[in-house]
C-alpha cells in the first residue's frame, strides 16, 4: 500500500459475527475480516474483539498504523449520535454502553457511530449502486424493512435517531393492518419484509387458497417468491401485495426528501427485475409528477458489504 495514502475502517457490529473492513479515500472495499461477537462478554469483551480484529486486519494488510484515518461503526439499536453512545441495542443486550470513547481510548483514531441501516444506505452512496448520487433513499427487505436516506450526501438521522426508519411508515390501511414488534399497526415492514410475505402466505394456507405453498412444512420467503414466478395465484397476490405498499412507500418519501434514486436490497430484494418492476409501476401510480419524474429504483449492489462500506465513510461524509 502506497505508504502517503490515507485508509479508513469500517466495523459492522452483529449479533454473532463483528464484520471488519478496510476502505480507501474512494469508498473501495479493499479487505474483509470477519470474526465472532462473543456477546457472553458483554460490552467490554466485545469491544476488545473489535480492536484485535481491527488490528489484524490492518497488520495482515501491511497497512501503517498511522494510515488509518479514521473508524466508524455500524450498530443496531437506538443510539446517541452526538454522544456516541448506544443507548440500547437488544441484539447485544447493550445499555448507555460508551462505544466512541472505549474505541477512541483503545485505538487513538476518530470513531463515529450510527445505525445498521443507515451505513448500509452510506456504503451504497459512497461507491454502491447510488455513487455519485447525492440525494437517494435505500431500502434493505429482510427480516424487518430498514432504510436509510441521504439528502444532499448528508444521512438524515433527526434529532434522536429516528430519521430513516423506513419500515415503520404507516401505509396499511387500518381494516388490513396488523400488529408490527414495533408495537404499532399499519407498518410497511408487516407487508413488504420476508417476515410480513411469510405470514401472509401462512394465512392464505390457512384460509384454504390453492396455491403450492400449501405444499411446505416451513414456508420461507424466497418459496413465495419463486411461487409467484411460478404463476401461483396466491404467491402472486402476496407479492404484488408488498410491491403495492413498498411503491406507496416511496411516493410518500418523493414529496419529504425528493430523492433522485431509490436503492433496494437486502435477502427478499434478490428477486431482482421480477419484484422491482413491479415496485416501480406502484411507486409511478402513487406519486405525483414532479415527484417520481427523473428517479429511478434499482438493486443494491454490496450486498453483505455495504455496512462496512458504509460504517467506514462515516469519516468521508458529513
Amino acid at each position: 500500500m502506497e505508504t502517503n495514502d490515507k485508509y479508513y475502517i469500517g466495523i459492522d457490529l452483529g449479533g454473532t459475527s463483528i464484520k471488519i473492513g478496510l476502505c480507501d479515500a474512494q469508498g473501495q472495499l479493499l479487505a474483509v475480516f470477519e470474526g465472532p461477537t462473543e456477546a457472553e462478554k458483554r460490552a467490554e469483551g466485545v469491544l476488545q474483539n473489535i480492536e484485535l480484529y481491527v488490528r489484524e486486519l490492518v497488520a495482515r494488510e501491511g497497512c501503517n498504523w498511522e494510515q488509518i484515518a479514521g473508524i466508524g461503526a455500524g450498530i443496531p439499536g437506538f443510539l446517541d449520535f452526538e454522544q456516541g453512545l448506544v443507548k440500547a441495542s437488544p441484539n447485544l443486550g447493550w445499555k448507555d454502553v460508551p462505544v466512541r470513547q472505549i474505541l477512541e481510548d483503545r485505538m487513538g483514531k476518530p470513531v463515529k457511530i450510527d445505525n445498521d441501516a443507515n451505513v448500509a444506505a452510506l456504503g451504497e452512496v459512497w461507491s454502491g449502486a447510488a455513487a455519485g448520487i447525492p440525494n437517494a433513499v435505500c431500502y434493505t427487505l429482510g427480516t424487518g424493512v430498514g432504510g436509510g436516506i441521504i439528502v444532499k450526501n448528508n444521512l438524515c438521522q433527526g434529532f434522536n435517531g429516528m430519521g430513516g426508519e423506513i419500515g415503520h411508515l404507516k401505509v396499511v390501511a387500518d381494516n388490513e393492518a396488523i400488529l408490527c414488534g414495533c408495537g404499532k399497526k399499519g407498518c410497511l415492514e408487516t407487508v413488504s419484509s420476508a417476515t410480513g410475505i411469510i405470514y401472509m402466505a401462512k394465512e392464505a394456507v390457512i384460509r384454504g387458497e390453492q396455491t403450492m405453498l400449501a405444499h411446505h412444512r416451513e414456508i420461507t420467503a424466497k418459496d413465495v417468491l419463486d411461487a409467484a414466478k411460478a404463476g401461483d395465484p396466491a404467491a402472486l397476490h402476496i407479492v404484488d401485495r408488498a410491491a403495492d405498499y413498498l411503491g406507496r412507500s416511496m411516493a410518500l418519501l418523493s414529496v419529504v426528501v425528493n430523492p433522485q434514486r431509490f436503492v433496494v436490497g437486502g435477502g427478499v430484494a434478490k428477486a431482482g427485475s421480477f419484484l422491482l418492476d413491479r415496485i416501480d409501476r406502484y411507486f409511478r401510480e402513487y406519486a405525483l409528477g414532479n415527484g417520481s419524474e427523473n428517479v429511478d429504483i434499482v438493486p443494491a449492489i454490496l450486498g453483505n458489504n455495504a455496512g462496512v462500506v458504509g460504517a467506514a465513510g462515516l469519516h468521508c461524509f458529513g
